[in-house]
């Protein structure tokens, strides 16, 4: 068994980009046993219990807990669990078939290959978001056409809807937070676009979308899903092959937050007014009727016959059932029940008017699909009409959101949790019972429970060390503290306690009480607030709202509203910001771009924030978490404990894997550890942008060709070869496998493997074989024959080959060119010696129809490398060069300062890519470097000359040299649209300078 601290250690098991194939083994319990299983971990339904072990609540809990996957319908009882992991096994198995057996229409299989294997530039598709959308379309798409087995599926999603939801088709994917649910509603919209448009009369497909968003704050960040949008993720994440993207322009798409579903009073009237207007009569409505609300919603949609709805955080959109459970919650509990109830009915309704107008269907996308309080539902029960899962854990194991720590132990013996594991229960009863509105008297801040104060100063003191850590690798923007409170009257005095209040003497006269935690001040040592105030105190729900904000909330945040108002105005000027933000615009705008730099929010440190804080809040630079609140179960610890879980840094290590990041969070009864762990300090990475600066450096800019492949002119009579030092080819156990291998069992004689017994293969038996397949893969006619007379000529050059280019090495024998793909490789060098002396007839390239050029203009993204050479402007268009080696860096160094170098870059996110086969495989080489040199010709005509730097050179260094040499140069420089281009290797770090001279 594994040691448990590795758990820690390494946690990140699996690629982001590829189906999991590991996970960490959880108890009974969910916690992890330090077992590692080679399997992807089924999906599960866990909920850890925050009360102690043995006791009742915690024994009805775990009841709850086991019986919120299942639901009932008609005496039948499903078991969402089963369903989920038979519709994983069922698009698995899908997904492994050949293309032709997809079942899917030639759209949606082109948008498929597209997201699986795609060359991505910047943003590729997480592995969990294309199995998201394989979800939908399988069940779209391809459970229809199979049978029985498919209608199962299908008629349970009926079967639950029409209990759940009347008269809605709906299903649900369960995304953890951090998995990038937006990429999945743009990859479902560029899905459905696609068809409708190139299949009119589907059904199945519609071009008209309606987002509902849980607030502002989400509907702001999802208008990236307009295909006019200037950030439109289908082209800056290339979610849509070019040659569909004009498709998506005909797609009408709504995003809409759930409170606009709130029919408005078409009369405006006041309270007096409309008791005149009523007099002794009947009373009439003035509302908006549920068709004119839809007109003012979501106008481009009217008229369309189908209509796809996708629910964002939809977990907040349910029918009730008849309540109960409220007769049993008190004070905010019973608060926040009624909210969600409230919210939901307005959004079912807002979906149900939608209904009578089109054909609707609906996805949900949450991290937490299960019912709220105050549904009618036991708290946490999974929505039925779930069909994907991606957990939390899974998410972790992949590396895509951050680990958070909770407490496991503390020195006060005899407690079965530690105390800041579950800090509401230890200070409940010294805290305020309602919201400031209600509250009578006044509240000192300096007396918050010393608990509380406590675990505030606990937490702190990390952050100070997080904090310093961040200004020693010099990050720009700070960490985030954050703290969850359950009402206004908390939340302001916690509020007060951190960043400092004004308190009244007993002359009348105030004096200043400065936070107790010093970053967090909101003063100086001078008693002034700081032009930048760092700590932010907000009501989620007020802002999410677009209302006006309440006048006590207002009040309360008074004076933070004042210094955002002049930080506005010394950035704007006045006009911009007495005139264009209101108050509430002026919070969430500071909120939304925390850890954001250039921003309003770029030096908040800590927000204080009433309710869960804004869901699709994409702050990634969240390190802790304080929740000053009851958490009943672990829905609502998941959903607090998200708002932390966005990585900072998006680098793949050199494992192919994101390394781990940590969350530290006190407060939250949220499980994952069994037992005290001491993880190192994770030093957190710079994030550099890498761009070009336009248009300041443009004179700088270099154009290239992006070649696709390759069209030969082969000779047809007289075959010659001209063979060089690249056209040898070594046999070695590196490239073909160990040659020799010691077995030995733990008793018993050993034996050694080898390859002796191939030796006796004759010559002229692995020309004739080596020939043969030269014919066959490079020699053919129109019709696909081999070209059967060139056999002889192909047999000369063949034996030329093999006797003066074939270098058997470590025990290696001529016999291993028998294997298919080393006859490949070798066909390849004997066919570029053929093409090379028969250079008069030139190699024609193939451009990407769609792509045919690139240009350092476009380069642009974002790197945690700290090895980065600052480019001179006058000789390269771009920023920064990542270093991959001090031969890059030296190379950077001569090209800056040699006379005859024009301009230079690193291809680097730049897009040059070069197609070439090696061992009959097509593969894709990088060059390094492109330069711009006056070879003599003058400066209006340089040579664009690309440079690789090769310490060690493999065998596949020379098939790339070749391929250069052989047909991209020749067929480029053969356009003459792109200039003129030539090749060149530097292999010798302390000859960089010379030989750079040699190649000019």
């Amino acid at each position: 068994m594994a040691d448990q601290g590795k758990f820690f250690d390494s946690p990140v098991l699996n690629s982001p980009y590829k189906c999991p194939e590991h996970h960490w083994e959880l108890d009974e319990k969910g916690q992890p046993t330090g077992v590692i299983r080679h399997q992807r971990r089924p999906c599960s339904f866990l909920a850890p219990i925050p009360t102690a072990k043995g006791s009742r609540r915690r024994q009805q809990e775990l009841i709850l807990a086991k019986e919120g996957s299942k639901i009932a319908d008609k005496g039948q009882q499903y078991d969402l669990l089963q369903v989920i992991n038979s519709v994983r096994s069922k698009v698995k198995r899908w997904r492994e078939l050949p293309g032709a057996q997809w079942r899917v229409t030639p759209e949606t299989a082109r948008l498929l290959r597209h997201w699986r294997h795609h060359n991505f530039s910047h943003y590729r598709p997480f592995f969990c978001q294309v199995e998201a959308v394989e979800t939908v379309i399988w069940l779209t798409e391809v459970a229809p056409k199979l049978g029985q087995v498919g209608q199962t599926f299908l008629q349970h999603l009926e079967a639950v809807n029409g209990q759940a939801n009347p008269d809605l088709a709906r299903l649900s994917l369960k995304l953890a937070t951090g998995a990038g649910k937006t990429t999945v509603m743009a990859m479902v919209i560029a899905w459905q676009t696609v068809n409708a448009v190139r299949h009119p009369r589907d059904r199945r497909f519609t071009r008209g979308f309606l987002l509902v968003t849980p607030g502002i704050t989400v509907k702001d960040r999802l208008r990236v899903l307009q295909p006019n949008d200037p950030d439109s993720y289908y082209h800056s994440r290339e979610l849509v092959p070019p040659e569909m993207l004009s498709d998506l322009g005909r797609a009408k798409i709504v995003i809409t937050n759930f409170h606009a579903f709130k029919r408005r009073d078409t009369m405006e009237i006041s309270k007096v007014g409309r008791q005149l207007l009523y007099g002794h009569g009947p009373r009439f409505t003035s509302l908006e009727s549920p068709g004119q609300m839809l007109q003012r919603v979501m106008p481009e949609l009217m008229g369309m016959k189908t209509i796809l709805a996708i629910n964002d955080e939809a977990h907040h959109c349910y029918q009730e059932k008849e309540a109960g459970e409220e007769a049993k919650l008190k004070g905010d509990d019973l608060e926040e029940a009624k909210k969600s109830r409230e919210a939901a009915r307005l959004w079912i309704e807002g979906l149900k008017a939608v209904a009578k107008l089109a054909r609707l269907r609906v996805i949900d996308l949450s991290a937490t699909p299960f019912f709220l309080r105050g549904s009618g539902y036991a708290e946490g029960t999974l929505f039925p009409w779930t069909v994907g899962d991606f957990s939390l854990m899974d998410a972790i194991e992949c590396g895509i959101v951050k680990l958070p720590r909770v407490p496991v132990a503390d020195n006060i013996p005899g407690g079965d949790m530690p105390t800041f594991r579950n800090l509401w229960d230890n200070i409940r009863k010294d805290m305020p019972k309602k919201g400031r509105g209600k509250q009578k008297g006044a509240l000192d801040p300096l007396q918050l429970p010393i608990t509380l104060q406590t675990a505030l100063a606990a937490l702190y003191g990390h952050y100070e060390k997080t904090a310093k850590q961040w200004q020693d690798a010099n990050i720009r923007v700070p960490p985030c503290f954050i703290v969850v409170c359950n009402n206004t009257s908390t939340s302001k005095l916690v509020y007060d306690y951190i960043a400092g209040f004004h308190c009244q003497n007993s002359d009348g006269s105030t004096k200043l009480e400065n936070g107790r935690l010093k970053l967090f001040r909101n003063f100086d040592e001078n008693d002034c607030p700081y032009p930048h105030p760092p700590t932010l105190l907000v009501d989620s729900e007020q802002l999410e709202s677009g209302q006006v904000l309440d006048e006590k909330f207002r009040t309360m945040a008074a004076e933070q509203i004042a210094c955002f108002r002049q930080e506005q105005i010394q950035r704007h000027g006045h006009g911009h910001a007495n005139n264009h933000l209101s108050d509430q615009s002026l919070l969430r705008e500071m909120l939304n771009t925390v850890g954001k730099a250039g921003k309003l929010g770029e030096k908040v440190r800590c927000v204080v924030s009433v309710s869960m804080l804004t869901e699709g809040w994409d702050a990634n630079t969240v390190t802790h978490i304080l929740g000053v609140r009851a958490f009943g179960t672990q829905l609502l610890c998941e959903q607090v404990v998200g708002r932390a879980l966005r990585r900072q840094s998006y680098v793949l290590n050199d494992d192919g894997h994101f390394p781990v990041e940590y969350a530290d969070v006190l407060g939250i009864p949220f499980d994952f550890t069994a037992k005290p762990i001491v993880a190192p300090a994770q030093s957190p990475l710079k994030v550099v942008q890498v761009k070009a600066v336009s248009p300041q450096r443009d004179n700088c800019a270099i154009r290239f060709p992006r070649v696709v492949g390759y069209r030969p002119r082969l000779p047809e009579e007289r075959l010659q070869a001209t063979f060089n030092q690249d056209s040898t080819l070594e046999l070695t156990p590196e490239l073909i496998g160990p040659s020799k291998t010691r077995n030995e069992g733990i008793i018993g004689e050993g034996v050694t493997l080898n390859l002796d017994h191939t030796e006796k293969q004759r010559r002229n038996t692995v020309v004739f074989h080596l020939t043969k397949r030269l014919l066959e893969t490079k020699w053919r006619n129109e019709d696909g024959a081999p070209k059967l007379y060139l056999f002889g000529q192909l047999k000369q050059i063949t034996s030329e080959w093999f006797d003066n280019h074939l270098i058997c090495k470590g025990g290696t024998t001529v016999a291993q060119l028998m294997v298919p793909q080393l006859q490949d490789l070798a066909c390849e060098r004997i066919t570029r010696a053929i093409v090379a002396h028969h250079d008069a007839q030139p190699v024609e390239v193939i451009l990407d129809p769609y792509n045919p050029h690139g240009s350092t203009v476009h380069v642009g993204f974002t790197t945690a490398k700290q090895s980065l050479w600052p480019t001179a402007p006058h000789r390269c268009h771009v920023n920064w060069v990542v270093c991959d080696s001090d031969w890059e860096a030296e190379l950077c160094r001569v090209a800056e300062e040699h006379p005859r170098v024009l301009a230079y870059v690193k291809n680097h996110g730049l897009g040059l890519q070069v197609p070439y086969l090696y061992a009959g495989q097509p593969h894709t080489y990088i060059p390094d470097f492109i330069l711009l040199v006056d070879d003599g010709q003058g400066p209006n005509n340089p040579l664009h000359l690309i440079i690789e730097i090769k310490g060690y050179r493999r065998e596949n260094a020379k098939d790339k040299k070749a391929t250069m040499e052989t047909y991209w140069i020749p067929g480029v420089n053969a356009l003459t649209s792109f200039g003129r281009w030539a090749f060149g290797e530097l292999t010798d770090l302390y000859d960089i300078e010379t030989g750079l001279d040699r190649l000019i």
